[in-house]
């Protein structure tokens, strides 16, 4: 969740690793700081806040030397504070880490007893003043890494720099990725490959458990069990203008506006003359189950995704959140898919329940954004979605992109187990191919969305409303608008309404009732009635003809196009997403980097 870069290079090191922490900021920004070598002296600058303040501290108090590490975090262990931040010293040696150690405490005490001091709340700087120890008894930088890196127990990426050291780092991963850049007589890292995009398009990434002794001239990699490895460098296509803002005020407005076209460049990838998986395949024919695991806006693509699953393909389908799923511990019979979604492809509690269910199914696939990610390296396919880089927190154009690969999987799946003919087939693949277009009619009603989100920025909680695959629509929705606006909403199967949640309805609540004229609409304007005869004030979000035919005495609409009825969640994404911008950005909020909250979470 947090970001690490560093540096052995020919030019001074400071800029470097500020601009390429600019571009690790979405991961954290409680805090900030960089660490240099410079004849042979180790120093460090920190400072409390955004990225920006420490550029501010750089200028006053400037940092030299060629090679160095940095950070941006997310707060783990202590609050945010310039104390707190990385990179950690303990005399001759500063480290940065991703991650969480789950032994710090035990060390600590070790530490203490030894006379090693804490001045930190920090797990960290235990990993710092554990090889300051190491080194003190006279081991090298190498075997005090070596040493420091058997002792610890949970999740980390790592990078260590030494005193005396201006040729040398020394870097490590256990549960958290970690990516060497090749430059020419030149070393970068970086805890994502955009860190090193506009340094490099060579990288390494370092496989669990890796650790890597890193000069300008060569890159030593061991395994876990300290045996000489060879990892393949690959060449990553990364457009540095992903990263940018492109004119929009916001990356998450960028990012909705992008969703037209990066969905089509998902079909493109997946249509053919008729759907094509990447190798090895599924035959669904094969497969008696699915059984789909996710956090956050993932698990709710999921949820969506069952409802294509059983009513396409007559194919049984679980969705588990996962971080209830790797301890629940469920029984995985064997004709069973097991399927992961992640945007990263390193959610920790999404790669831990993927390698619970490994050995168990019959087949392990993960849908994913990172191609080179640790989840995608783990799976027997690998499903991309092709949305590019996704620098807001709220997920945008990654969920719509995750949405339209499950459903080709939902019609794959009907195809091979024979619940769908060759022209029902072509009518889903017809509707979905619509979609882009659809969603450019929807981007369109941003004016409209954004005066009514100035009336929602005024409440306290909101409810949002739907049935059947809009259901967990509804949830998304709720979750967007807490993520970003910090608006209390939750979001509820309609005919769940009277058995408890009615109870909060009154004129002050907006409750948004998403609500495409499919074939459970009726029901849905009874419940959305009932919410109307209590005073609650109703935003109903509907096509033309579902509003004609229910929008009376409604507080707003919004008049989406016609859409397929299965397809409806992906096309009502976009009003749910825009509503929760554009109230995010009436209450003055901080759309891209919510307080709390980071991108990529790679710790439990």
């Amino acid at each position: 969740m947090c970001g690490i870069v560093g540096v052995l290079g020919d030019h001074e090191a400071a800029p470097l690793l500020v601009e390429a922490l600019k571009r690790l900021e979405y991961r954290g920004y409680d805090s900030a700081g960089i660490a240099t070598v410079q004849g042979g002296r180790l120093d460090r600058r920190r400072a409390v806040g955004k990225l920006v303040n420490l550029s501010d501290r750089l200028v006053h108090e400037p940092l030299a030397g060629k090679s160095g590490i940095g950070h941006t975090r997310w707060a783990t262990h202590g609050a945010p504070s310039e104390v707190n931040a990385h990179p950690h010293r303990a005399g001759p040696v500063a480290v940065v880490h991703n991650g969480i150690i789950e032994n710090f405490k035990t060390l600590r005490e070790e530490l203490h007893a030894a006379g090693y001091a804490s001045e930190t709340e920090t797990d960290t700087e235990t990993i710092a003043l554990l090889a300051r120890r190491h080194l003190d008894a006279g081991h090298s930088p190498r075997e005090a890494a070596q040493a420091t890196l058997a002792r610890l127990e949970g999740a980390f990426a790592l990078a260590f720099l030494f005193e005396g050291e201006d040729d040398l780092m020394i870097v490590a991963r256990k549960g958290s990725p970690l990516a060497i850049g090749h430059g020419q007589g030149e070393v970068y890292v970086g805890s994502d490959a955009i860190a090193l995009a506009p340094l490099t398009d060579r990288i390494t990434y370092l496989e669990e458990g890796d650790w890597a002794i890193l000069t300008r001239a060569s890159i030593d990699i061991c395994d876990g069990e300290g045996r000489p490895v060879h990892r393949e460098a690959r060449t990553v296509h990364l457009d540095a203008g992903q990263i940018e803002k492109g004119g929009h005020r916001h990356f998450m407005a960028k990012e909705i506006a992008e969703q037209p076209t990066v969905l089509a460049d998902t079909l493109a990838h997946y249509l053919g003359d008729e759907i094509v998986l990447p190798e090895p395949g599924i035959d669904f024919a094969e497969v008696d189950r699915v059984a789909m695991s996710a956090c956050g806006t993932a698990s709710y693509a999921c949820a969506i995704a069952r409802y294509w699953f059983e009513r396409i393909a007559q194919l049984p389908a679980e969705v588990d959140v996962a971080s209830e799923f790797r301890y629940r511990e469920p029984p995985i019979p064997p004709r069973t898919l097991a399927l992961f979604v992640s945007q990263s492809g390193e959610t920790a509690d999404t790669l831990a329940a993927l390698r619970y269910a490994a050995p168990k199914a019959a087949q392990v696939a993960s849908v994913v954004n990172v191609p080179e990610s640790t989840m995608a390296r783990e799976s027997a396919l690998v499903l991309p979605t092709h949305a590019g880089a996704e620098i807001g927190v709220a997920s945008t154009k990654a969920f719509t992109c995750q949405l339209a690969v499950l459903f080709l999987l939902a019609v794959r799946a009907g195809r091979d187990r024979g619940t769908l003919d060759a022209s029902a087939v072509a009518a889903h693949l017809a509707a979905l191919q619509a979609l882009p277009g659809l969603m450019s009619h929807a981007l369109a009603l941003g004016p409209e969305i954004a005066r009514v989100a100035r009336r929602i920025a005024e409440a306290d909680d909101v409810l949002f409303l739907g049935r059947g695959p809009m259901y967990p629509l509804a949830l998304e929705g709720a979750l967007k608008l807490k993520e970003i606006s910090y608006i209390h909403a939750e979001g509820y199967a309609s005919g769940e309404l009277k058995h408890g949640p009615i109870a909060l309805i009154d004129d002050t609540v907006p409750v948004v009732v998403l609500a495409p004229r499919d074939g459970l609409f009726d029901k849905t304007v009874s419940n959305m009635q009932e919410v109307m005869a209590r005073g609650g004030r109703v935003l109903l979000v509907s096509d033309a003809a579902g509003i004609a035919e229910a929008g009376a005495g409604v507080w707003e609409s919004v008049a989406m196009p016609s859409v397929d009825d299965l397809l409806a969640p992906i096309l009502y994404a976009l009003p749910a997403q825009m509503l929760a911008y554009h109230t995010a950005v009436a209450k003055g909020t901080d759309v891209d980097q919510p307080r709390n909250l980071a991108k990529s979470v790679t710790v439990e």
